[in-house]
């Protein structure tokens, strides 16, 4: 096999591993689709800072045992490598693609109309909240097929971990380039961000319990619940 004649930045674009290449001044020189995806969630600066910190001391590559988070991506390992003073890259290798194990229950799937059951839901939390509520949502989202009681639930119980607060921002939106894999199937992911300056967590065991029985799946931080619900049409 003659290797000079493979094009490598065909593997290197379709990588499921972010790979940046900064030039000396720390400016993107070349970056993969799956960078391009994070650096929607990551700054510039603070990935070439990660790159400076975990390069090796001299000229090569060095590959370090590490855990970064940054919102909904997680890596566990970081490769850096340089051959010249001019341009230094970085690569991230990212955890397993969240998956659901649990099978499809058809028969409880109906085809919903997600902006409405939100509206639904916020509408009930507000008679017993006085907070400011800030709701940004797309309402270009298609229907698509969701247990409609499940769902409630978990929102009714997920609002009631900010009633305490003054102000709660709301955002739906549908995440481009992330997917969820159920029974061996790629589904795009819907993602609903409640936010507040605080909330109470004494909720949180239950509302996992309640995702635990769905495709939902979620992040929890201390002023943040995030629910990831599958789009399947």
């Amino acid at each position: 096999m003659n290797l000079e004649l493979i094009d490598y930045r065909l593997f290197v674009e379709n990588d499921t591993n972010p790979f940046i290449l900064f030039g000396a001044n720390g400016n993107i020189k070349y970056l993969n689709g799956a960078a391009e995806i994070l650096l929607c969630y990551a700054q510039t600066k603070t990935l070439y800072d990660i790159a400076l910190t975990y390069a090796p001391q001299s000229f090569g590559h060095k590959n370090t045992l590490h855990e970064l988070e940054f919102d909904n991506f997680k890596f566990y390992s970081i490769m850096v490598g340089y051959e010249c003073d001019e341009q230094i890259y970085l690569r991230l290798y990212s955890r397993p693609l969240t998956t659901s194990k649990m099978d499809i229950n058809s028969e409880s799937l109906v085809l919903s109309d997600i902006n409405l059951l939100l509206e639904a839901n916020l509408a009930m939390f507000q008679m017993q909240s006085n907070a400011t509520i800030s709701l940004l949502a797309d309402q270009e989202l298609p229907q698509f097929k969701l247990d409609q009681n499940s769902f409630s639930k978990i929102l009714r119980k997920t609002f009631t971990s900010f009633v305490t607060t003054d102000k709660i921002d709301i955002k739906l939106k549908l995440l481009f380039g992330e997917y969820i894999m159920i029974n061996d199937k790629k589904y795009q992911i819907i993602e609903l961000i409640v936010k507040a300056p605080s909330r109470n967590s004494e909720y949180d065991d239950e509302i996992m319990t309640m995702i635990n029985q769905t495709h939902i799946t979620s992040i929890f931080k201390y002023d943040t619940i995030k629910l990831q619900i599958p789009l399947m049409m």
